[in-house]
């Protein structure tokens, strides 16, 4: 199934920009008449019909309207330390946009080697991965934010923290604490649920560093914070567990910084994205 983006729709019409355009006429050869699909980036998805084959700004009439096509029932902000080797970073940004993710904060701690990220690039990664992954809805990739800022932040829902060694607080294993997580908010979430209003760049310039959404507010949310190489400090780690952050575990094995946040994202999805 081919998708097209846009965030160009105005209730009758969508409206494709000169990339998607491209794609969609002389790449794939569509043309007036043609029947495709479009998503707005903010949980809908449109079958619409080409009436202008433009290359440079194709138009299409709205069909119908499938609103949060391709949605999860529950809220996930993955707050990450950029990895020293970017790339790491990124293949996390389009696993966890394949699985099921409303934002993604990147968060410098004490120990971070990579204190300098630059989001336009997993943008990108993020949206083509909405696509392929027959998504209607962006994740937000927001600037990059120290950890003691982020922690300072009014967060909703369930709070969790990740790290390797055993603190003053006893860890969980994660899967416990959203077993009994999707217990109390039983009911709360539903498939198709309508999601957020809003991309990264209008959330990053509303000052939006967590990430999470109104749209549905009985939908469980949840936030779990994944250090860097070098794990979080214990300093870093009692400040986040007297912020409310549960400590968990992702098991026996040592993992690399975007393989646990990976791991992480599966969980939430495995638990709560139930078909």
């Amino acid at each position: 199934m081919e998708i097209f983006y846009t965030d160009m729709v105005d209730g009758h019409e969508a409206r494709l920009d000169s990339e998607e355009s491209t794609h969609a006429v002389k790449v794939l050869r569509h043309r007036r008449g043609d029947e495709i699909a479009v998503v707005d980036g903010f949980g809908n998805m449109f079958h619409c019909r080409l009436t202008d084959d433009s290359p440079k700004g194709a138009v299409a009439e709205i069909l119908e309207k499938v609103p949060g096509w391709g949605a999860h029932p529950y809220s996930l902000n993955m707050a990450v330390c950029p990895t020293k080797n970017i790339d790491r970073f990124e293949w996390f940004c389009e696993k966890a946009t394949e699985l099921g993710v409303d934002a993604i904060t990147p968060i410098i701690g004490e120990r971070s080697e990579r204190r300098v990220f630059k989001p336009e690039r997993c943008r990108k990664i993020v949206l083509s991965a909405m696509k392929q992954s027959l998504k209607a809805k962006l994740p937000t990739v927001l600037d990059a934010v120290p950890l003691k800022d982020f922690l300072s932040q009014d967060v909703p829902g369930l709070k969790l923290i990740c790290y390797c060694f055993e603190g003053d607080a006893r860890r969980e294993s994660i899967t416990d604490v959203l077993n009994e997580y999707a217990t109390e908010t039983s009911g709360l979430g539903t498939i198709g649920a309508t999601g957020c209003t809003g991309d990264a760049s209008t959330a990053a310039a509303a000052g939006n560093t967590v990430g999470h959404c109104s749209e549905t507010p009985d939908e469980p949310k949840i936030t779990i914070l994944i250090g860097p190489e070098g794990d979080f400090s214990p300093e870093e780690a009692n400040l986040a567990v007297s912020r409310g952050y549960i400590p968990v575990h992702l098991g026996p094995s040592r993992l690399r910084t975007e393989t646990a946040a990976v791991t992480a994202v599966t969980a939430a999805y495995l638990h709560f994205a139930k078909l």
